[in-house]
């Protein structure tokens, strides 16, 4: 019984963490593409990006760990 439930919060969790990365990855991609269309050099815009990708790059480097595959 035990055994079952944990199977299921497991998988549970993993979806959560492959939507969690899906979404990161568009807020990345969206904050690659805002500081490509700033003529100005904007460090708010910079830090902005950098936040998104450092916390994509977390989130994937746990799949990696929990052996998560992302479609």
């Amino acid at each position: 019984m035990l055994f079952s439930r944990k199977g299921k919060l497991k998988k549970e969790f993993d979806e959560k963490l492959v939507s969690s990365i899906k979404e990161t990855k568009e807020t990345l991609q969206s904050a690659k593409v805002f500081e490509e269309l700033m003529d100005d050099y904007n460090l708010d815009v910079i830090a902005e990006r950098k936040k998104a990708e450092s916390i994509h790059f977390y989130l994937y480097k746990e799949a990696r760990v929990r052996r998560v595959l992302i479609k």
